[in-house]
Parts: structure tokens; C-alpha cells; sequence
């Protein structure tokens, strides 16, 4: 990715313009080729990871300075949909570098973590984020994930198990919430973030787990026994403030997942068009018929809607607005949208949608997760909820 046109409110629009058009060439012309050997292997291809790391991707909203693209959310959210047409393995290889290990060192990091981590993410470190243990997710008052002072001096020492972090059999560095204090203060105070490298002593990772779909995007349990970092490696310098950051960063998070539930669900119907204009019943396309316009027609609605909500909510953390209810709503709607999308063309396909030789399967098993992670849709709803009382009752 050209560095040329890049400025403090993202990237030059004709130049932006551009490198989505060259991207999307790459998405059709390299990546969608490449998925079949990514799910038969389950694994991005070592050529196509170097690509992707030389194109900028996993530096995507690094500062200019610090050797990134700087693009805003709107860029961002805009390369993450066109990235999610292909496979949802190309995306989820360095979206946690930007939509959430990136928000969190601008958000919350020092002048000296954003220098020593912000050019190894522009080149291509991969990055995890390390919130949710077995028995906690979005209830970080269960969080046992514990961080107490190093009695040597300067430090901290991490004990406990994250589960089901994207990336951690091959990252490089995990941002780790652990609790600081034994009791849950208010507003989880409790909860610090600290930046620590996989290679540190006492850092070690399940096997991947087995899943439903996503083929070639891996997850595994993060574990930490005695794991000594130094001082600075507490995000911020401060401790109390990880849930924050954590927060801010699934509102970066959350976005991403919408966009590539948008993007994923645009490959699912043009999948489903192309096959309802070459099926044939009855002497004719199937696309003829009423009932399955109607499918088409209810799907295009719905993703239009969903890019709608995009753009909208990508301005507005652009505009510096406080976005984490419109964020969580667009989330929701996209990862439930998609999820009504590819179970249309699965429809359309008819049998055929139900055999794996056809893409129709995998969109349906690959879109399922959009609705669980960065946040359930019912976790979400509480949330959009408790904020829209909130409001009510102030004012």
C-alpha cells in the first residue's frame, strides 16, 4: 500500500479510492482462488500472509509515523467489508491487530508503548486479545485472570486461562485483561490490561479448537502461568483502566464485525444470483420465480440497510462522537442480517445448498459466529437497552 496521501483524518479519498479498487482485484483475483486450499489445509497460505503484510494490511490505522496506512474508521470499516467477500480467514488474520489490539494502544497506551508496538504491528506482528476465560466473557466481575505486584521490584506476575482468542496459536503479542484487586470495584475498576509478548516465560496455548466454520482462522486457550512482565508493560501505566480500554476497543471490534458480516453477506447473494440464473426448473431459471425474487429481493433491502448503518456510524466515530450504542446496533443488525441472508441462499440453492461442494454450506456454517463474538446479540441488546433507559431517566 502506497504511503503517499495518507493524513491525520485518514487517507486521501482519491488515493483511498484507488487502493479499495486494487483491493477488491486482489480479493477476487487472488483470494478466491486461494480458498479452497486455506480450507482444505485450515490455514492462510504462507505467500498470501507475506502479501497481505506487504500490502499494509495488518497496519491498517497505525499512525503514518510508525510506518501504518492511518486510515480513519470509515477506511478501515470500508477494507474490511471489501476483505470479507473472500473467506472470513483473510480478515480475521489481522483485523485484531487493527480493530482491537491497535485501539487499544491508541486509546489507552503511552508515548513509549505506541513507539515499541506500533511499527511491529505496521509490519506485521500478529496480535491477540486476551478478555474472555472459561467461566467469564462478558461478566468481568467472574474474570480470574489475576496480575499481582512482582515482590522483586518492578513488575507484575499474570496467572490464569483466557478462551477462545482469535489468533493465539500464532500471534506474537496478547493484550490481557486481569483482574488487579481481589473485590470488583465500581464501573470494573478492578480490571487492568497488560501488553505481553507470546514469548514470555510461563506463556504457552491450547490447541486450536475444532469449530464450525471459519476454516483457516484458529482460536485456542491463552495460558499464563507465573508470567513476569515488567511495569511497563501495564497498558497505560495505569491500572483500573483495562476494562475501558477493553470496551473502546469492541467498539472498534464491533464495527468490523459488521462489516464483514456485510461484506460476507454480499458474496452469499451474488453466490445465490449467479445460481438462480443458471439453475433451471420447470424449462426455465429459477431466478424467474416469485418466491425466489422475493429471497433476492428481501436479502439486497437488508444489506443495503446494513451499509447504510456503516456509513453512518463510521462518521460519527470520525466526528469524534461517542459511538459504543451505535456500534453495538450495527453489529447487531449486520451479524443478524447475515445470518438471514445466508440461510436465503442456502434456500435458493435448494438440495444443492445443502452438500459441501457448494459454497451455499459454507457461507451458512461461516456466518453463524458473526452473532457471538465482539459481544452476543443478546449481551448487545442489554446493553443498547440499558443505555436507552439511562438516557430517558436524565433527561
Amino acid at each position: 500500500m502506497s504511503q503517499a496521501g495518507i493524513s491525520q483524518n485518514g487517507m486521501d479519498p482519491e488515493t483511498f479510492e484507488q487502493f479499495i479498487d486494487q483491493l477488491d482485484r486482489y480479493v477476487r483475483e487472488r483470494l478466491i482462488p486461494a480458498e479452497r486450499d486455506t480450507i482444505e489445509n485450515d490455514r492462510v497460505p504462507d505467500d498470501i500472509l507475506q502479501e497481505m503484510k506487504d500490502m499494509g494490511l495488518f497496519g491498517l490505522t497505525v499512525p503514518e509515523e510508525f510506518g501504518g496506512a492511518g486510515l480513519n474508521t470509515t477506511q478501515y470499516a470500508r477494507t474490511v467489508r471489501c476483505m470479507s467477500y473472500a473467506a472470513p480467514a483473510f480478515r480475521s488474520i489481522f483485523s485484531i491487530n487493527v480493530g482491537m489490539f491497535n485501539s487499544a494502544i491508541k486509546n489507552g497506551g503511552t508515548d513509549a508503548q505506541k513507539a515499541e508496538w506500533w511499527p511491529r504491528i505496521a509490519g506485521g506482528a500478529i496480535a491477540c486479545f486476551g478478555l474472555t476465560e472459561p467461566g467469564s466473557g462478558s461478566d468481568s466481575a467472574a474474570m480470574q485472570t489475576f496480575a499481582r505486584p512482582d515482590p522483586s521490584g518492578n513488575g507484575w506476575i499474570l496467572n490464569g486461562t483466557k478462551r477462545y482468542i482469535t489468533n493465539a496459536p500464532h500471534a506474537d503479542v496478547a493484550l490481557i485483561m486481569a483482574r488487579t484487586e481481589k473485590e470488583a470495584l465500581p464501573k470494573n475498576a478492578h480490571v487492568s490490561a497488560f501488553i505481553v509478548p507470546m514469548d514470555t516465560p510461563g506463556v504457552s496455548t491450547g490447541s486450536p479448537d475444532k469449530k464450525m466454520g471459519q476454516a483457516g482462522a484458529h482460536i485456542s486457550d491463552v495460558i499464563l502461568e507465573d508470567v513476569h512482565v515488567p511495569g511497563e508493560a501495564l497498558l497505560g501505566g495505569e491500572t483500573g483502566q483495562g476494562f475501558v480500554f477493553a470496551m473502546k476497543s469492541l467498539d472498534n471490534g464491533r464495527i468490523s464485525v459488521g462489516a464483514a458480516s456485510t461484506g460476507y453477506a454480499r458474496r452469499a447473494l451474488d453466490s445465490a444470483l449467479r445460481y438462480a440464473n443458471e439453475r433451471k426448473a420447470f424449462g426455465e431459471p429459477i431466478a424467474n420465480f416469485q418466491l425466489i425474487q422475493q429471497m433476492l429481493a428481501e436479502s439486497e433491502t437488508e444489506i443495503y440497510a446494513a451499509e447504510c448503518m456503516m456509513a453512518d456510524v463510521t462518521a460519527r466515530a470520525d466526528a469524534g462522537e461517542n459511538i459504543l450504542v451505535k456500534a453495538a446496533a450495527f453489529k447487531v443488525f449486520a451479524s443478524e442480517m447475515c445470518g438471514r441472508v445466508v440461510d436465503r441462499v442456502v434456500q435458493i440453492y435448494g438440495g444443492a445448498g445443502y452438500l459441501a461442494e457448494y459454497d451455499a454450506e459454507r457461507f451458512f456454517r461461516d456466518a453463524r459466529i458473526y452473532r457471538i463474538y465482539e459481544g452476543t446479540t443478546q449481551i448487545l441488546q442489554l446493553q443498547i437497552a440499558k443505555h436507552m433507559l439511562r438516557e430517558w431517566r436524565e433527561s
